[in-house]
């Protein structure tokens, strides 16, 4: 399950990036966090900008709701989420969960 925390500005949670993929994708959760592969380098925010295409695609919300706040240059990211209740986010990734 990922770890969901509500923050002044929104709500966030982790994703672990996994760069130079063979295929864009949600690959699972792995301790808490969203363990996602992208076709993008990690170079000048390629791969940060291809993390936020496809989860706004997955949780069907818009990009501009959506900011990576930490881990910027790590493989380890949060990603906040704003403009949602908890309740509604939780509801869209354990969506995805079942999918995948």
């Amino acid at each position: 399950m990922v770890r969901l925390r509500e923050s002044k500005k929104g709500l966030t949670f982790d994703i672990q990036v996994i760069p130079h993929a063979s295929r864009a994708e949600i690959a699972g959760v792995q301790e808490g966090a969203f363990k996602i592969k992208v076709t993008a380098p990690p170079v000048e925010g390629a791969a940060n900008e291809a993390c936020i295409k496809l989860l706004a695609k997955e949780l069907g919300l818009k990009k501009s709701q959506m900011e990576i706040s930490s881990g910027a240059k790590s493989r380890k990211k949060t990603v906040l989420i704003k403009d949602i209740s908890k309740a509604e986010l939780e509801t869209k990734i354990n969506n995805i969960c079942k999918t995948n």
